[in-house]
């Protein structure tokens, strides 16, 4: 009798790791992913530690090297107009771009997965009013509402952060309340709920940890989208304001010097492109990785 239970008790552990692993080998697989997870942490490792290692500061002026070519001299990537050093400005603007990306994701997330879960749990007119302002929410195109929402804030790191995150929650509500939805009827929940578990034990300890997965990779694509859009942002001058970099300000900043400096903007669109590219290579990865349907027999 204590084998056979511990036996049982074992099972579960067993199939857990079992799953991971597969999921790990799936993960591995696909080159596009791996590619993409290579260049994310390539990013983040230049853009956190690059600073501190490089000898120019991303704001000193050296109007002797105005315009420096790209590996023409001491500055690998160049000068700007101002004569500052590109990479050392590029690396600045990649924690500010990356950090609003990864923040927004967390809080998009957050709201997100708390509006799904209520919605798809509850169901009726409380799922039925939330979803239908999630649409509602949805039928506006988001660059404009996050521009229309920029307008009346100070443009400050946080407060962009918080812009786009509150224009970014709405697809993970999507996929929660589906989700949830589908989750609430198996035999685990109403177990559960026969045993007089209260509804919060129900959604955030017994329903949400399954739904994981498909939260997981909505979190993963909402940091692409986040980059994405403050870029736009502030291109369009309504984001991080100089002297402070940002890929998007780069980008904005370059635009009169496209014909006689292209790689002022080439290089800042080339950061944006290998970041976003990344985390929707390590999203398409993680969501074939965690597909529940590929354990099947």
């Amino acid at each position: 009798m204590a084998e056979a239970a511990q036996i049982s008790t074992n099972a579960p552990m067993t199939s857990s790791r079992r799953t991971y692993n597969r999921a790990l080998a799936r993960f591995v697989r696909h080159r596009l992913a791996l590619f993409g997870l290579a260049a994310i942490v390539l990013l983040v490792l230049l853009c956190a530690v690059g600073p501190y290692l490089w000898p120019y500061n991303d704001l000193r002026i050296d109007i002797r090297h105005r315009f420096a070519e790209p590996f023409s001299g001491a500055h690998i990537f160049g000068a700007d107009e101002l004569g500052r050093d590109l990479l050392a400005r590029l690396m600045t603007a990649g924690r500010v771009s990356l950090t609003v990306g990864f923040a927004a994701m967390a809080i998009s997330t957050v709201i997100g997965t708390f509006i799904g879960t209520i919605a798809g749990y509850f169901g009726g007119i409380v799922g039925t009013a939330l979803m239908r302002f999630v649409d509602a929410v949805l039928c506006f195109p988001s660059i404009f509402l996050l521009l229309a929402l920029a307008a009346f804030v100070q443009p400050n790191l946080l407060a962009i952060t918080l812009v786009i995150a509150a224009t970014a929650w709405m697809e993970v509500a999507r996929v929660v309340e589906a989700q949830i939805r589908s989750l609430r009827e198996r035999d685990f929940a109403v177990a559960a709920q026969a045993l007089g578990a209260s509804d919060a034990h129900i959604m955030f300890r017994e329903l949400l940890p399954n739904a994981i997965a498909p939260i997981v990779v909505a979190s993963t694509l909402n940091v692409a989208r986040a980059i994405l859009l403050e870029a736009y942002v502030s291109y369009l001058g309504y984001g991080i304001q100089p002297p402070t970099p940002s890929w998007g300000n780069m980008l904005n900043n370059a635009q009169e010097y496209l014909s006689t400096a292209p790689w002022l903007a080439l290089l800042p669109g080339l950061f944006i492109t290998l970041a976003v590219t990344g985390f929707n290579f390590v999203g398409d990865g993680l969501r074939d990785a965690l597909d529940p349907r590929l354990d099947l027999p």
